[in-house]
């Protein structure tokens, strides 16, 4: 019986498997994150295949101690803890769940989006203290509050999630841009109803601007003071992506200093987050703006649903010999 690895919490693989008969052909172990590799060598030299979190390590010193490892695939999205050169090298196939939690996350964005152009918060709060009519009397003297069919929504990445937002804000009939370095083909801005826009340009001239960015050397802490000033003092920025693209401490000054109407953050950086986070400390006057969820855009169940389809699918494959999908190492 071939044994499957799983580097993880134990749970979630019987929560979410749709073939039950599964479990009769292979032999499942876990380990927690963080078992030191001498560890589980020790105990799982012999493994097959590795499912592994996607927050989690698989080093080249675990990948050389199995010599019948066929195939490491992510939970998730992410493998940025995988080395896959050296499952390249050793013809090991690694694989991610791409796509798996696009139409979530894209959800949660637009979520964000509705959140601060409706003040959600600010009307909830209302309502909890006894303020709901001279709240409501205030928004329509000001008319603040604002439809995303009004909006230009600027999206900075086009990828799964990204076309997947802008599927969506295009029902709200909004006026969707995208920046991205490579720019997609006429056909694809046309299905998507997008149009290109310069990233100095995006940022000058949209109501919303929405992240939709792996963190790399390029994008780390890549909205900065600089970049915040560059936005409209009525815009609002959003950020489903990783928490290392903003940087904390040039929010708090862009919300305080009146350089963006506010933000609608699911990822922060520093998680798991402490009480002592920057944007979790803000001033009275920055954290008003502030509209936070706790990292869910993409853990719904048919997320993960689809995601152990793939997972158990490149199993079956790889088991029968033949080529997954979703190989991200260049095999």
């Amino acid at each position: 019986m071939k044994k499957l690895l799983v580097i993880g919490k134990e749970g979630r693989l019987a929560r979410y498997t749709a073939d039950s008969s599964l479990f009769d052909r292979y032999d499942i172990v876990y380990v927690p994150v963080g078992t030191d590799d001498g560890t589980i060598l020790e105990l799982h030299s012999d493994a097959n295949y590795i499912l592994v979190d996607a927050v989690a390590d698989v080093s080249a010193s675990l990948i050389e101690g199995m010599p019948d490892l066929k195939l490491i695939h992510s939970e998730g999205v992410g493998y940025q803890g995988v080395d896959t050169e050296k499952a390249a090298a050793r013809g090991i196939y690694v694989c991610n769940c791409k796509g798996m939690n696009a139409a979530a996350v894209a959800e949660q964005a637009v979520l964000l989006m509705l959140g601060l152009l409706r003040d959600v918060k600010g009307g909830d709060e209302s309502v909890r203290s006894g303020k709901q009519i001279e709240t409501k009397e205030r928004y329509m003297l000001e008319g603040s509050l604002r439809e995303l069919g009004d909006c230009t929504v600027g999206l900075i990445g086009m990828g799964d999630i990204g076309k997947a937002t802008a599927r969506l804000l295009a029902a709200f009939g909004a006026d969707v841009a995208y920046f991205k370095p490579r720019r997609l083909s006429a056909g694809e801005e046309a299905e998507l109803d997008v149009r290109y826009m310069e990233r100095e340009q995006l940022l000058a001239s949209c109501d919303i601007v929405s992240l939709h960015l792996p963190v790399t050397e390029v994008t780390r802490y890549m909205v900065d003071d600089d970049f915040l000033r560059k936005m409209k003092d009525t815009a609002y920025l959003i950020n489903t992506s990783r928490g290392e693209l903003v940087d904390s401490a040039s929010l708090v000054k862009a919300l305080e200093s009146g350089w963006i109407a506010g933000a609608g953050l699911d990822t922060m950086d520093g998680e798991p987050v402490q009480p002592d986070n920057t944007l979790v400390t803000a001033p009275e006057d920055a954290a008003g703006k502030l509209l936070l969820s706790c990292h869910i855009g993409g853990i719904t169940g048919a997320s993960f649903r689809r995601g152990y389809g793939m997972i158990w699918s490149a199993i079956e494959k790889v088991s029968r010999g033949e080529r997954p999908d979703n190989i991200v190492n260049g095999l």
